[in-house]
């Protein structure tokens, strides 16, 4: 049994994070898949894909899942050598706080609402909380700091100050 250290987290290896992140991304794969398939073959059992807002919204959460899915794919690209020696491992998909994790985020939100969708239409609406949250992570990082932050003017030097600041530099150049 292996026990765990308090302290500083240990550090993945360049092959580890590539294994890893193959299994990321098939699971989202999977995830993907799955919630399209189930979603149709029940729409085709119930019959309510009928109306052009539907189909519009359908169209566009797999639209979102396929560029999630793309552009995980693409951030997480290792460079290999003929070898097979680990260059460069890529992104690591699983680390935390990391932008992968809200790509994970879109994927789960779109295949879940389309799944929900299938009982109710009003469902749908769960797709806003991706732009809202982006709202919100943009006004917390970016805009209200940038409101908040102080008029910074370089301090007023007096007299005195400025005299011995001319002495040093008098000094300095002398020499």
């Amino acid at each position: 049994m292996e026990s765990k250290k308090p302290g500083k987290q240990g550090t993945k290896g360049a092959k580890q994070i590539v294994e890893e992140n193959k299994a990321t991304l098939k699971f989202y794969l999977y995830m993907i898949s799955g919630s399209a398939v189930a979603y149709f073959l029940l729409q085709l059992i119930f019959g309510s894909l009928s109306s052009w807002g539907t189909i519009t919204l359908t169209v566009i959460s797999l639209l979102a899942q396929i560029a999630s899915y793309k552009f995980m794919e693409m951030m997480s690209r290792p460079n290999i050598t003929e070898t097979g020696q680990v260059l460069d491992a890529g992104t690591d998909l699983n680390m935390e706080g990391g932008i992968a994790e809200h790509v994970k985020d879109v994927i789960i939100l779109t295949s879940g609402t389309m799944l929900l969708s299938i009982f109710s239409h009003y469902f749908w609406w769960a797709l806003l909380f991706a732009p809202l949250r982006a709202l919100y992570m943009l006004w917390g990082s970016v805009i209200q700091p940038w409101l908040q932050q102080k008029d910074e003017k370089p301090e007023q030097v007096d007299d005195k100050k400025q005299k011995k600041l001319e002495r040093r530099m008098k000094r300095t150049n002398v020499r």
